[in-house]
């Protein structure tokens, strides 16, 4: 079974044995294109290219007979659009998630437009990373583009168009457009009104075990499979990790921290919260996922890195190990709590809990008695802070308690942060064995669409781990009369932080 996540930066694959066995990986990058601050776009053949190329080299490096594959299963990043026209060709880049040009919109839709009630109805925030406020933007203010699109489609969708000639959305995939009825499996009328749309602009909507067979057959013959092989649709790349790693009994939270990070956990029926803090994406109709992404992980401590370690990074370079390990070390002898001093990280702005792409980052309460390694410990536990404060919205949408955290991402490999983790949540902390987290749970639902399991719990039996924490009580103290204060802060400054990024923008506009 082949598993394929379409991501922001790649496209990977994994080939499994049907018993989780890795049988042969690879992957295909791509560029992201940012010509300023607000642009985040992509080539959309580039990416249907990295498809093809990536399902090629995986199945000519493992040499299996083509007729023993099962079926190549999907996952993909959320929240791209590309809108196409009559000829069925692309008028536009593929907008990724991380383009803000639609802010003015979002924020009218917001304030305006009954935003926060679209939102109780299809899950995804309002904010300029959902395909809603992106299409709006389009619709209003780009009548060159709004009067030839036919279609406004994802990524997942052009790639799947080119190998079937259909449109296609997964309801996954759909619920992260803000424009799926989550209750209703069904496209939003509201949510289309507000973006200037009608229903037949979008893709049909199917469930993410949908199964396709009818490739074309030059495209199959290239890519080294049948043309009957069949392909399943699948589902987002956030949802899906959560199969991949174990986090999908009630309960189980998985946590990822990478260049960003995110963080989710599993409810059997599709809720949203009071306060606009969560996300809900499908990942069957009796699995959801709610959860928050946030926009500052492990690029907090790339910055710190950059532009307040020169000394450390050369020390690192001398002794031949990596930068990080000297900043997290210098880190570590510093008491929890970093002497008061604490860090809002926001140097992208802010997803969730804030929803709110002014916001920036600060240092509060510094002293001279402050030094360099109290800066960075602040910086890494504001990153888990932030994260903690989504984790308490989750709490309030879930129906039991917490039971585990499984952490995955770049950040696990530091033994500090993964304490950090445990003390700042008061949790046990586990960090399963590192797979293509995406990749194993889009072949996990590849076996569900085929009946071969009837639950996902048989990733229990392929995934161990390689690290567990336990809270430290002493730490646990020191964090819980900090957290308020961290979080009583974000929320007081929402109007200063609007203040200062008008003054940035002006400041840019003059240049």
């Amino acid at each position: 079974m082949l598993g394929v996540d379409i991501g922001t930066t790649s496209t990977k694959a994994v080939l499994y044995r049907e018993t989780g066995e890795i049988i042969a990986q690879g992957n295909h990058g791509y560029d992201l294109y940012t010509p300023d601050v607000s642009t985040a776009e992509q080539d959309p053949e580039e990416i249907y290219l990295a498809v093809r190329l990536t399902i090629k080299r995986v199945m000519e490096e493992s040499a299996i007979d083509k007729e023993d594959l099962s079926f190549i299963s999907f996952s993909s990043a959320m929240h791209s659009l590309i809108a196409i026209d009559e000829q069925h060709q692309a008028i536009t880049p593929c907008i990724t998630w991380a383009d803000n040009r639609s802010a003015g919109w979002a924020k009218k839709i917001k304030q305006e437009m009954n935003g926060h009630e679209i939102y109780r109805k299809t899950g995804t925030p309002i904010h300029p990373m959902s395909p809603l406020s992106k299409i709006t933007w389009i619709q209003n203010e780009r009548p060159e583009i709004a009067e030839k699109a036919k279609k406004y489609i994802g990524i997942k969708e052009y790639v799947f168009y080119q190998l079937f000639g259909e449109y296609v959305v997964d309801h996954s995939i759909a619920s992260a457009t803000g424009m799926m009825n989550l209750e209703e499996l069904s496209w939003d009328e509201e949510a289309l009104q507000v973006a200037g749309i009608n229903k037949d602009q979008l893709s049909s909507l199917v469930p993410t075990t949908k199964i396709l067979t009818g490739c074309d057959e030059t495209v199959a013959k290239e890519m080294g499979i049948t043309s009957n092989t069949k392909f399943i649709i699948g589902a987002s790349d956030g949802v899906l990790s959560n199969i991949g790693v174990n986090a999908i009994k009630d309960g189980e939270v998985a946590i990822t921290i990478g260049t960003s990070g995110a963080i989710r956990t599993v409810i059997p029926k599709p809720r949203t919260d009071q306060k606009g803090r969560i996300f809900c994406y499908a990942l069957t109709e009796d699995h959801w996922v709610i959860g928050g992404p946030v926009n500052n992980g492990g690029m907090v401590l790339r910055w710190i890195r950059d532009e307040l370690a020169a000394s450390e990074v050369e020390t690192a370079k001398r002794l031949n190990v990596d930068p990080y390990e000297v900043l997290t070390t210098i880190a570590s002898k510093v008491s929890p709590g970093s002497n008061g001093l604490l860090f809002h990280p926001f140097l992208a702005g802010e997803r969730a809990p804030l929803w709110n792409s002014d916001v920036r980052g600060s240092f509060i309460g510094l002293t001279l008695n402050h030094k360099k390694e109290h800066m960075v410990r602040a910086a890494l536990e504001g990153v888990i802070f932030n994260l903690y404060s989504v984790f308490l919205a989750l709490v309030e949408v879930m129906d039991v308690p917490v039971k585990s955290i499984k952490a995955t991402g770049g950040f696990s490999r530091s033994e500090l942060w993964r304490q950090m983790m445990a003390d700042i949540f008061d949790q046990d902390v586990i960090v399963p064995k590192s797979y293509e987290s995406s990749c194993l749970g889009a072949c996990m639902l590849g076996l569900y669409a085929e009946e071969k399991i009837d639950s996902f719990d048989v990733v229990e039996d392929l995934i161990g781990h390689t690290h567990a924490h336990e809270p430290n009580e002493a730490n646990v103290e020191a964090y819980r009369e900090l957290m308020p204060i961290f979080i009583r802060i974000a929320r007081a400054l929402e109007s200063e932080y609007e203040q200062i990024a008008v003054y940035q923008q002006k400041s840019i506009d003059n240049k």
